[in-house]
């Protein structure tokens, strides 16, 4: 079973990892990324399996299919574990390996402490924010947000919901409902790809997604929503008070809440300042 997804910064390179079965396992695509620099990871990936017969006989034991967060809900993506990623750094000649060797070794050791005293993790998802350059007010309305919705996946959960496919088909819904886009959507619209939807999101945008799924945990327990079709509807008529709102807002103070702006070049403490 697998745990949240978390985000490690390496050399400024974004490393996606989960827990599972009580280790870390990286998403290749990412490792390949900041260790090589490749515009196409994927392309890479096939040639160095191509001239590592050894590594390409044993590809199916090094890597595994996990669910990760992704802007659109969990996907599947490729992962390795430590050991794994041990194996690829041997097939890429890059001088980035030795120091990513060291970042693993501490990744591994941050893990055991956050075992032993999780108020950690969440210590270090703040000082990684703030390493960001996201300002101390965002970053206390994102880690509320990340509470708002652990509450509501752990609601579905209860709730007969199924898995991963169907959490992001009602996040749609009440995105949806919310700001008049879906998440992939919402993504085009801030000219994201691969990046976190809502670490580009604003004060207000925050505030709404919270709005949205916190309705939405409130009419599925009140209502006794069983099901997918059920929640749905929780999710819709969620969507819908947030929505609502946000549309009041805009037409009292003339200006919209989703924006296009984005914080790929500029850190959102820099935008605050210059507004």
């Amino acid at each position: 079973m697998t745990e949240t997804t978390k985000i490690s910064i390496f050399k400024g390179k974004e490393i996606r990892k989960t827990i599972y079965k009580n280790e870390w396992w990286f998403v290749i695509i990412d490792v390949i990324e900041g260790l090589t620099d490749s515009t196409n990871p994927k392309q890479y990936i096939k040639n160095m399996l191509n001239r590592d017969e050894e590594l390409s006989k044993g590809w199916v034991q090094i890597e595994h299919p996990l669910l990760i967060d992704t802007s659109g809900g969990k996907q599947k993506l490729r992962c390795a574990n430590t050991e794994g990623i041990f194996r690829i750094i041997q097939s890429i000649p890059s001088p980035k390996a030795e120091p990513f060797k060291r970042w693993l070794a501490k990744v591994g050791y941050e893990r055991v402490q956050e075992i032993e005293d999780p108020e950690l993790a969440t210590k270090r998802t703040r000082a990684l924010y703030k390493a960001k350059g996201y300002s101390d007010a965002w970053i206390e309305k994102r880690m509320r947000g990340i509470q708002v919705r652990e509450q509501l996946t752990s609601e579905w959960k209860n709730r007969d919901v199924g898995g991963d496919k169907e959490y992001a088909i009602l996040t749609a819904e009440i995105s949806k409902a919310t700001f008049g886009m879906t998440p992939s959507v919402y993504k085009k619209f801030k000219n994201l790809k691969r990046e976190n939807l809502r670490d580009h999101m604003n004060d207000l945008e925050l505030i709404f997604s919270m709005l949205g799924e916190a309705s939405t945990t409130e009419i599925a327990k009140n209502r006794d929503a069983l099901g997918f079709e059920q929640n749905k509807t929780a999710a819709k008529k969620g969507g819908t008070i947030a929505g609502e709102a946000r549309q009041k807002l805009e037409k009292e103070s003339g200006k919209k809440v989703s924006t296009k702006q984005n914080y790929l070049n500029q850190p959102e403490n820099k935008k605050l300042i210059t507004k």
